[in-house]
């Protein structure tokens, strides 16, 4: 074999190297991430059979359902790696499986902090009747994008890799 062949095979191993630490950094980050949408999920799945959700206005009620939904979307996003890795582990797809799984870890992440906003919003709306109190959903969504998305994306832009 040349030198050339060798050299080709060091770097085929190398990335698959890189591949495999990406894969468990993604699947580390998805046990951080999904208890979370679960018991979220779980909760709202209870909140139309309790008593007081009857008296809740137009407002809240479709508040919660894109709050459900939200919810539901964020756990497809966040499970749909596990279910491509499962089908495709075995036929040398681990660098699409990378991108893909980071692709939706991120669509995952945008979905739920769409839905813990939604969350907080539709708390707020039901326990206060000040106008004023929509400062705090407010609040969580800057909070959210602020160290979810822009400070990870500007230090990428900014510092370098």
């Amino acid at each position: 074999m040349t030198g050339d062949g060798a050299h080709s095979d060091e770097d085929e191993h190398s990335g698959d190297k890189k591949r495999d630490r990406q894969m468990l950094e993604l699947l580390n980050e998805l046990r951080v991430a999904l208890p979370g949408v679960q018991i979220l999920f779980g909760f709202l799945l209870t909140v139309p059979f309790s008593a007081g959700f009857p008296k809740v206005t137009d407002f809240q009620r479709n508040l919660f359902y894109v709050t459900l939904l939200l919810v539901a979307c964020s756990t497809a996003c966040l499970i749909a790696p596990s279910a491509a890795h499962r089908l495709l582990f075995h036929q040398g797809e681990r660098p699409w499986l990378v991108e893909n799984a980071n692709r939706m870890l991120i669509g995952g992440l945008a979905f739920l902090s769409l839905a813990l906003v939604t969350a907080v919003l539709l708390i707020t709306d039901v326990l206060y009747d000040d106008p004023g109190m929509l400062l705090v959903p407010a609040g969580v969504a800057l909070l959210l994008a602020a160290l979810w998305f822009i400070l990870p994306l500007w230090r990428s832009r900014h510092d370098g890799p």
